[in-house]
């Protein structure tokens, strides 16, 4: 155990270097598979040859899958503190932070996606005492030892997000800084947008596209998360708007496949989506520059990546521009 004091400075540690601790936490796999050569690690049946339209991934349910082998970890925590969740709320609050129903990915070979019940902070308490433990240079990282391969789905809760680059037909794609006062994972690092983990609203069944458009009025619009109890998404006028864009083709979304953190262990679903550019100012000409987690701006796609960039993010560009003439770019 730790005392709090000493606690809170890994902590700031981790968050002012996370860049760095990822590059050190990307050697530590040289065995694994990239993705589209950027440090998401994967295998290589996550990653399929072309991108596969949305409405082609099946998701399959599991009630009740096998617990995963490490969940809840003490580890390095301060005295009184039973989870990492508990010390972050208590110790070193972001202001986006809340224990919401979430789903775990159970199994993955796309374009079939097994899932399973969980709660987002099941992915904190293991990922971010992994990722603290290397900041905070335990010897040995017995915490990582213990879980093993990254990619091996029942070792921990594997709670997956969803990354999407968001595309212009004219070239330009949507990017986020994160902003590290505000979250609790990858701050201080670039990102494409819009990003969010995969999670039901009330006790909706898992729907990506349900999933994706609400992230795009959060982080595109500022638009509040509480949605209240009477909120139906199908009668939404911008959920209306963005399917029928889709259904028409002006809007066109793909999955590109899957990969795994090597510092936090996130898991990320990674797709695509291109706009007709007419369409992006009538959907999003009011993007915000800064929102609830970071700062936003447009960056061209064909462009150097920016560093420090979230690996999810650089992988999900990079397999966009490598499938750029499938998505018509």
């Amino acid at each position: 155990m730790t005392d709090e004091g000493a606690w809170r400075r890994e902590r700031a540690v981790l968050n002012a270097g996370r860049g760095r601790f990822g590059e050190v936490a990307d050697g530590l796999y040289p065995d694994v598979p990239r993705v589209a050569g950027t440090p998401l690690l994967c295998r290589d049946a996550w990653i399929p040859a072309a991108p596969i339209p949305l409405e082609e991934i099946r998701l399959e349910w599991e009630a009740h899958p096998v617990p995963p082998a490490i969940a809840d970890p003490d580890d390095g925590l301060p005295d009184g503190y039973r989870t990492y969740a508990e010390a972050v709320a208590a110790l070193a609050p972001p202001k986006v932070f809340e224990d919401r129903p979430s789903y775990r990915l159970v199994a993955a070979e796309p374009p079939v996606l097994r899932l399973g019940p969980a709660r987002y902070f099941d992915a904190v308490n293991v990922g971010e005492s992994v990722a603290h433990e290397l900041a905070a240079g335990v010897a040995g990282l017995p915490l990582r030892d213990q879980i093993g391969d990254p990619c091996d789905l029942s070792r921990r809760p594997a709670l997956p997000a969803v990354t999407t680059v968001t595309v212009t037909t004219s070239g330009r794609y949507v990017l986020h800084r994160r902003d590290a006062a505000k979250v609790a994972h990858a701050g201080g690092l670039y990102q494409v947008m819009p990003v969010g983990v995969f999670q039901p609203l009330g006790d909706e069944p898992p729907d990506l596209w349900q999933c994706m458009v609400r992230e795009y009025a959060e982080e595109f619009l500022g638009a509040d998360e509480d949605y209240g109890d009477d909120f139906v998404q199908d009668d939404w006028p911008f959920h209306q708007a963005m399917t029928s864009a889709r259904d028409e083709g002006r809007l066109r979304a793909h999955f590109l496949g899957l990969g795994v953190d090597p510092l936090t262990f996130a898991l990320d679903l990674l797709t695509v989506v291109v706009v007709d550019d007419a369409l992006f100012g009538g959907l999003f000409g009011d993007l915000v520059a800064v929102n609830d987690e970071g700062e936003v701006s447009m960056a061209p796609f064909g462009g150097p990546v920016p560093r420090p960039m979230q690996p999810a993010g650089a992988a999900a560009l990079g397999l966009a521009r490598r499938h750029r003439a499938a998505l018509g770019l």
